[in-house]
């Protein structure tokens, strides 16, 4: 089984509009979506004023959530530039390198609470570690990786408050908090340890 991208409701539209020219204003039909994104960046450059604010995060948190592109994650929790440390990967779950990233932004960045957070609909529960099999049979090498897919988020989201909370790399381990995002409505719902 593998994972591709649908043509689902709610996706953006396409880099190209009619004519050949990006949405940028790019004149060629060749732009790719990177070209796309270094020209909006440009023009954010162009007005970008420097915070004046350092790496470490003003609430003192650090959020792990899903990649998955229908979250707008400083929206849906109300947070600025320079609030939080955001941690996101395919599922939201804790890894290694999650523990890593926590472990850093604990110890160097002075953060004390973190909040977990995986949605409904993930794309985590629809593949399983059979991946990796797969991708060994198309590109003769296994992944050293786990796919760490899951067929329950509220358990995976205990899965990984369980992982946080016994970590030895991590100091601030009381304030764990979990929760599933539903992606119709846009309501976190907390998932307790039991």
């Amino acid at each position: 089984m593998s994972i591709a991208a649908n043509g689902s409701a709610g996706q953006s539209e396409p880099a190209q509009q009619q004519g050949g020219s990006t949405r940028s204003g790019a004149a060629t039909a060749t732009a790719t979506v990177t070209d796309r994104l270094v020209e909006a960046n440009k023009r954010y450059a162009a007005e970008f004023t420097d915070p004046g604010m350092g790496a470490a995060p003003v609430l003192k948190v650090a959020v792990v959530a899903c990649m998955d592109a229908r979250i707008d994650l400083h929206r849906a929790l109300g947070l600025q530039l320079g609030d939080c440390h955001t941690i996101r990967n395919a599922g939201g779950v804790v890894t290694d390198d999650t523990i890593r990233s926590l472990a850093i932004s604990q110890r160097a960045l002075g953060t004390r609470s973190v909040v977990l957070i995986h949605h409904t609909q993930c794309g985590m529960q629809t593949i399983t570690e059979d991946f990796r099999t797969e991708l060994e049979a198309e590109v003769g090498q296994r992944p050293t990786w786990a796919v760490e897919a899951f067929t329950d988020a509220d358990q995976d989201v205990r899965q990984s408050m369980a992982r946080v909370r016994t970590s030895p790399f991590l100091p601030a381990r009381d304030d764990v908090r979990g929760f599933v995002f539903d992606v119709h409505t846009g309501l976190l719902r907390e998932i307790t340890d039991l």
